[in-house]
């Protein structure tokens, strides 16, 4: 049996590289100040996806949803082995939560249809990891969540290796299944320079269209096989109701912003009595307890 995997990848900011313009005034963040890149575990899910694809057979399409930029990740999806890759983009998906975003990414992958979904655990930008066990209660599917290793793979069940925190454990479940994905789990390939060749110029509808392009040119490229698949929300069949702002329940209560005046720094041995004489000064200091 071939098996037919969906990766959900996501254009993240780089949080590494947070300067004193990372935030807006009223506490956002500051994208447009911070290089966007592939979030880092969803690396890891397209690495085990292909994996899977090169060891049972099948295919991989990479999904993500985003303004037309994001495409940028789905070209380096295609550049690292995936089949195919497809564009969620919508006006009307603006805001959306995790709730939100779980739901129209269910529809989507429901449209695409699929033997596995895959995700990296969370993203860097977020730090939630919940889109991806949202998803799994929609889909009505199992999810096996933590995954570092896939030890066995039949048409009818996974068996998969995940991690506990302090260990690890030894999961199976029926198909289809959501795996989420650690950094653990693999290296992710490099896009191999034949593909880099080919898949450069790849675009979807909205990016030849913002070039000019007509929907000859977009025949063209699809004839080419450099057309990604591009989905809105009427594709997908979404009830709008739990989509954008109306979908998404989640409320910010407060934004602080934490400024570090200290200028000077102190060294901490790194074993437990220096970290004991640590957590004792801060005490006496009232600076905690």
């Amino acid at each position: 049996m071939a098996y037919k995997c969906i990766v959900l990848i996501k254009q993240v900011p780089d949080t590494s590289r947070i300067t004193g313009e990372a935030m807006n005034e009223d506490g956002t963040v500051n994208r447009g100040a911070l290089p966007a890149i592939f979030n880092p575990e969803d690396l890891n899910a397209l690495e085990l996806a292909l994996e899977i694809k090169e060891k049972y057979g099948g295919s991989v399409t990479a999904v993500t949803m985003g303004l037309p930029s994001a495409s940028e990740v789905l070209r380096e999806a295609l550049f690292m082995g995936a089949d195919d890759a497809v564009l969620v983009t919508d006006r009307r998906c603006a805001a959306s939560d995790t709730l939100a975003t779980s739901y129209i990414l269910t529809r989507a992958a429901e449209k695409i249809g699929c033997d596995l979904v895959l995700c990296g655990r969370q993203a860097i930008d977020g730090d939630t990891a919940q889109v991806g066990p949202q998803m799994a209660e929609k889909l009505d599917m199992p999810q096996i969540t933590y995954v570092e290793e896939v030890h066995e793979l039949t048409p009818s069940r996974i068996v998969c290796r995940r991690n506990m925190g302090n260990g690890w454990q030894r999961t199976a479940c029926k198909l289809p299944v959501l795996l989420t994905v650690t950094d653990q789990a693999n290296e992710p390939r490099i896009g191999a320079a034949r593909r880099i060749m080919k898949y450069k110029n790849a675009k979807t509808p909205a990016e030849i269209s913002k070039e000019g392009g007509s929907d000859e040119d977009i025949r063209e490229m699809k004839n080419k096989g450099l057309l990604i698949g591009q989905l809105n929300l009427d594709d997908v069949q979404a009830d709008l109701q739990w989509c954008g702002r109306d979908g998404s329940p989640t409320k910010v209560h407060r934004i602080m912003s934490v400024v570090l005046t200290a200028k000077e720094s102190k060294e901490v041995d790194s074993s437990a009595q220096g970290i004991n004489d640590m957590v004792h000064e801060l005490i006496e200091d009232h600076t905690i307890g």
